[in-house]
């Protein structure tokens, strides 16, 4: 009874300072007035930048974790275009899908018919998450099929979102290819083609941007339409990422349904920097797929801190959604962001300012709300 009274008593105790300091000073105003010529000269033009973001506290009292998000103009009727975020959830589904046969694991190789590129399962994940290859996300998608990945996700409590084409490809075929397998070393086997649902196109604000685009080497003077593309919403993106990192916190009905080695083998591929996985770390700097506090740098990024993420870049949008960890001062927190910079207004030109504001803003947000956690830690 004594031990339970104090459990309540520390919740209550915590309880009241997130209170306080939630009164005080919210995080999300603090990082945003800050001074940093890379946050200010965006901050400062907000209509032209459509940034949204999301920062989550994490406070843990014995066995109890209590997440508290802020949020800043984060709103899922105003589209943006998610990239390569969508291909954590194809991965993850598709771990899913593996444990639901008995006769098929990580481990497995296959190939897309027709393709001569041979690969298991597990080097595709780890491909989509140390360097974001497309081509292993396409085959994911054939494996799964658009309609299977929208209402798993759906079924979680994971909405609104629509994965409706490939990546890179920008294929719309609605059929997915067949997949052979090696089901061991003597049998092999075929998935059948999946004949998916054809996209209607989405009806939301921003849906049409800028004042033109390219397309077969034509400039088109009017907006660019995204009624048809991929639609992954911030507030989607950060549940995916909150039942990766704590499904304890979610219903059975809303997890992701992994096993622990699968769900382990996941998590480790979403911090494994390129150079661990044998890519050229001169090609592949540790800040190349983690934007947040450390895009901007050619750097090595410190072996206590892990980043569990997810980015993606295209058409003038960049996005991260990461769960960040410094394991030596003890510091964790969620952070979700995306800002679209295209200046001049016109898709398809490859004239995008990603090295100039995009990429310099999410490094130094990541780098600010570091610094609050380091500073809140440090409070009495």
């Amino acid at each position: 009874m004594k031990a339970i009274n104090l459990t309540i008593l520390a919740l209550f105790l915590l309880s009241l300072g997130c209170k306080t300091r939630s009164e005080e000073k919210n995080p999300m105003d603090l990082v945003l007035a800050s001074q940093n010529t890379s946050i200010r000269k965006v901050v400062d033009s907000l209509d032209q930048y459509e940034i949204q973001i999301i920062y989550t506290r994490i406070d843990r009292i014995e066995d109890s974790i209590i997440l508290t998000d802020y949020k800043f103009q984060v709103d899922d009727r105003n589209y943006f275009y998610p990239a390569s975020t969508v291909k954590l959830p194809i991965a993850v589904l598709a771990l899913e899908k593996l444990n639901s046969t008995d006769t098929l694991n990580r481990n497995i190789r296959y190939y897309v018919e027709g393709d001569s590129v041979e690969n298991t399962f597990a080097e595709d994940i780890v491909k989509i998450l140390t360097v974001s290859d497309n081509h292993a996300n396409n085959r994911l998608l054939e494996f799964q099929g658009q309609d299977d990945i929208n209402s798993r996700l759906a079924d979680k409590g994971i909405n609104p979102v629509r994965i409706s084409h490939r990546l890179g490809v920008h294929s719309d075929d609605v059929t997915t290819m067949p997949l052979i397998l090696y089901i061991n070393d003597s049998t092999m086997g075929t998935l059948a083609p999946i004949i998916n649902t054809p996209p209607l196109p989405l009806n939301l604000e921003r849906i049409k941007k800028g004042t033109g685009y390219y397309e077969d080497d034509s400039l088109h003077l009017d907006p660019f339409d995204f009624s048809y593309k991929n639609y992954y919403p911030l507030n989607a993106q950060h549940e995916v990422l909150k039942r990766i990192i704590f499904p304890q916190l979610y219903s059975e009905k809303e997890r992701f349904n992994l096993s622990d080695d699968q769900r382990e083998f996941l998590l480790t591929a979403m911090h494994t920097l390129p150079k661990e996985a044998g890519y050229d770390p001169q090609e592949y700097y540790d800040g190349y797929c983690k934007f947040f506090i450390y895009g901007d740098s050619k750097e090595n990024i410190p072996e206590h801190i892990k980043i569990y993420n997810k980015v993606g870049f295209a058409y003038g949008t960049l996005t991260d959604c990461a769960y960040i960890v410094d394991e030596k001062n003890k510091i964790e927190f969620i952070l979700a962001a995306t800002i679209l910079v295209n200046k001049d207004g016109i898709f398809n030109d490859d004239n995008y300012e990603y090295e100039e504001i995009g990429i310099p803003f999410l490094a130094a947000l990541g780098r600010e709300f570091y610094n609050y956690e380091q500073e809140t830690k440090k409070a009495p």
